[in-house]
This record gives structure tokens, sequence and C-alpha cells, in this order.
């Protein structure tokens, strides 16, 4: 591999400025992470109107910038704005990006035009490249949105003298959205109609922006390895398990990383005490003042256990929702929720403080304050997950030696081992069934041993604190993923 390489990353979101999900979490710390490496990295995404252009210090790159799409020229403006050394360049577009969400409206509807929209960033950020004269040797995409760079790199740019070299890597941070549509955006698209076929975009009829990136990507990974297992199979393949398969060794799964300098109790501006795995003081008082500032009752000696969630069926809410109730009933527990989601459990969550003072308090919505807050003062934190590809907070929450209570599923599965009643080894507590019972149990698996077994608490604690999930180590399995997608690209 060449010592230096350039990479463009062409996104939907990125930390800071734009953000539903952990797809953002990873392209804003991985390229400041392959940049401290000695890479050369740009990110393109698009300029939301949610983007406070003043407070990121956006300037203006390019006021007319044009675009061609299958049978169209599209023009755009483009801003830039440095990311801790990496430049992050905003496709500006008022027919597309001026309105308030992301992918949907407040009502959660998808918008219509959401293939054309994306389709015509993952264009511009192609174009950008060739017109800055920066030639990468990875694109490296993520999910359907710009999935479909890896396809237009062989059908529009094979031997374009600034793209023509490039080798593409698309990460699957969900396959479950694959970005189907009709397809009667498809001459938009410029794809070729030849292309239009059940082996790449083709699926019952419809578009599908996330086969065909699968089908075309030099390589392919997702956000852990037993995720990457898991979508191999029919049930949580969603179709595309047979794709994926035929990538054989060219699909693999790569843990995201953490980016400790937000996440670490030793270091956190936004938690009431810092405190280290030697010195666990100001974890009490970060509880204490958790359960004050949720109206809990304040006792040091009950375990709170913590969500910080979107309150959605995927994340197993709706299953929490059919234990929780017994659990504060017949244990010795308090519970802290942060999310929003479904309007139903949005409802039942935040109904549940008034029915169980002192010992339920919810936030309906997001706080990244109390997040910290919730980590760092709980002593468990339950992620029931019917499927997690990878899952952050439970990494979080080792740091904070906040033990996860997780179903093993996916990134969970990778990143939590499970508890040993005989020798205190492990770092949380796992359990397999997706069901409330297992939830149930579980819960009460690990309020028993805060009770019975307080020494195996303080050994979890210590070796969940001592776990490291740094992106330098994520970042070399990607740079061997970009390795052999050189190899695979040289290969044509």
């Amino acid at each position: 591999m060449k010592e230096k390489l350039n990479i463009a990353m062409i996104t939907a979101e990125c930390v800071p400025f734009a953000k539903t999900g952990g797809l953002a979490d990873v392209v804003g710390a991985l390229p400041q992470t392959l940049r401290r490496m000695g890479h050369n990295v740009m990110v393109v995404m698009p300029r939301y109107s949610s983007i406070d252009g003043r407070r990121y210090g956006l300037r203006r790159y390019w006021d007319s910038f044009g675009v061609w799409m299958g049978n169209l020229l599209e023009w755009c403006a483009v801003d830039v704005a440095d990311s801790d050394g990496v430049p992050v360049y905003f496709i500006e577009s008022n027919k597309f990006f001026e309105r308030p969400g992301l992918y949907h409206d407040a009502d959660f509807n998808d918008y219509q035009d959401n293939p054309a929209r994306f389709g015509l960033l993952t264009r511009a950020g192609l174009q950008l490249c060739r017109d800055l004269g920066f030639a990468p040797d990875i694109v490296h995409v993520h999910d359907w949105q710009t999935a479909l760079a890896a396809a237009y790199l062989k059908i529009w740019h094979w031997n374009d003298p600034i793209l023509g070299r490039a080798a593409s890597l698309l990460t699957i941070h969900n396959n479950a959205y694959q970005g189907k549509y009709g397809a009667g955006v498809y001459d938009y698209l410029g794809l070729g109609w030849n292309n239009f076929t059940p082996d790449k975009f083709e699926d019952f009829g419809a578009l599908n922006f996330l086969k065909g990136g699968i089908v075309y990507a030099d390589m392919v990974n997702t956000v852990s390895p037993t995720y990457a297992d898991e979508t191999r199979t029919p049930e949580l393949g969603y179709g595309l398990a047979p794709y994926l398969n035929d990538k054989g060794d060219n699909y693999v799964g790569i843990l995201n990383g953490v980016d400790y300098a937000q996440w670490d109790p030793t270091v956190d501006t936004l938690i009431p005490a810092n405190y280290s795995a030697a010195d666990l003081s100001g974890k009490a008082i970060c509880k204490r003042e958790l359960q004050r500032r949720f109206g809990l009752e304040e006792n040091p000696n009950i375990p709170i256990v913590g969500v910080v969630s979107r309150l959605v069926s995927q994340k197993g809410l709706d299953l929490l929702a059919q234990a929780i109730e017994g659990i504060v009933t017949n244990m010795a527990v308090q519970f802290v929720i942060l999310g929003s989601g479904d309007k139903s459990l949005e409802a039942y969550y935040g109904g549940l403080p008034a029915r169980y003072p002192g010992l339920i308090g919810c936030y309906i919505g997001y706080s990244n304050e109390i997040a910290h807050w919730i980590e760092a003062g709980s002593d468990f934190f339950i992620m029931p997950s019917i499927y997690e590809p990878c899952g952050l907070n439970q990494m979080y929450s080792l740091k904070y030696g906040t033990l996860p209570i997780v179903r093993a599923t996916g990134g969970l599965n990778d990143t939590v081992e499970q508890y040993d009643e005989a020798t205190g080894a492990g770092t949380g507590f796992k359990f397999w069934e997706p069901s409330a019972a297992a939830i149930y149990y579980t819960v009460g698996w690990a309020v028993a041993t805060y009770f019975d077994r307080p020494h195996h608490m303080q050994q979890l604690i210590q070796t969940a604190m001592a776990q490291d999930f740094s992106w330098e180590k994520s970042a070399e399995l990607y740079l061997a993923a970009y390795e052999q997608a050189l190899a695979n690209k040289a290969r044509l």
C-alpha cells in the first residue's frame, strides 16, 4: 500500500454538523484518525438548512458548481469547513437540502425525492474530486445514501484521469435501510438501463441503492464482526444475504471506535464530577446528581439502570415496556430513560415517572448532556436490541464503569463479555432471547449481583473500564480493507 493515501468520504451525516445515528459518529471520527496517521482525507456531505454555518465556520468555496445527472445539469454551491484538520465540503442545493429534516418530515414520512437528493450528493462528491484535482485512492461511502458512488466509478469514471484508479469501500451501518424506490428516478440517476437487472439495481421492479452498491463496490464492510455474520443469513440479510455472501472475503466486519476525547469520565466536561478506575468517588457524586435531577429517591445503595435510545421496536424498547413495571415493582432498582421515536412508546415511557415516582425518571427528546449524565451516574445500562449493527452506548458504558445489560446480537455481542458468576470475570450481562421475560430475568441477575456479590461488581467495573475501543484500532482495520479494495480494483 502507498504510504499516504488520498481518501474521499461521501456521507449523508457527520458529527458535529448533522446526526441521526452512529453513521455520523463514524464519519466524524474516522477521517481525523486517518489524518493523524498520515493520510489525506476529505469529506463531502449535504449543506442541510439545520447546519449553523457561523457556529461551525463554514465559508463559501464555490458559488456555482455544476453536476451532471443522467438527464439534467444541476447547479449547486459548495461551502467548506475545517474539522480537526480534515476539510469537509458541503453541497448546497436549496432544491434538495433546504428543508427541516435530513431524510423525512416532522411526521417521519420519507421525502419522496430522497433518491434524487442523495443521487445528486453522490454525483457531486465525485465531481468535486475532479474539480479539486483530488485523485482519491479510495472513495469511502456509507449506507444506501451514497452507495451509488461504487457504481458510478465503474460506469462513468472507469477511464477518468482523476477518478479512474479509485477503489471503493462501502460501509453498511444498517442493512435494513436499503434505499428502495420506484424506478421513475432511474433516468435522472444515469446508471444505464442495461444495469437495471436483478443481479444489480433492480429489486422486484423497484430500484435498490444498497444492493447495487454492494454489487459494484470493490470492498464492503459493516460495523461489527457478528453483524457481518448475521447479515449473511435470511433473517437479518433483508433480501441482500445472497449478494453479501457473493462478496466472500470482500465483506468484513469492523467495529466502530469510540471518541474517548468526548466519552471518558476522567476528562468529561459535561458530568457533575470526573472519576477514574483508580478513584470512583466521582461516580458516586454523578449517581447522586442523576437521582436528584430526575426526582428519584436519593439513595446510593439502590442501583440505577440507564437507557439512552431511540424509542423503537428495533431497539427492543417495546419489549422493555412489557418488563419494566414488573422490574421496579419486584426489585430494588431505579430507571432513567432518555429517548424519542415511536409516539406510543414516547407516551408510555413519558408517563412512567408519574406512576412510579422516585423509581423512574424520563426525558423525551435528546440531550447530549443528559446522555453523559446517564452514562456516568448509572450502575447498569440496558440495550435489549432486536438487532444492533454495532452500538456505541455499550462501549461508552464500559469506559464509565456502567455495566451493560445487552441482548447478544451484532456489536453488542462483540463488545460485551458475559459475566462469569463463578470467577467474577466479564464486563456485563448478556441474554439471547428477544423477549420481555429474558429482559426481566437478566436485569434481575444484574441487580442480584449488585446486592449479593459486591466484590464481583467491583471486579466487573475494573475490567470494563480497562477496555479499549479507540479509533486507532478500528482505523488500522479500515486501512487493511482499503488495501484489499485497491488489490481488487487492480485485478479488474
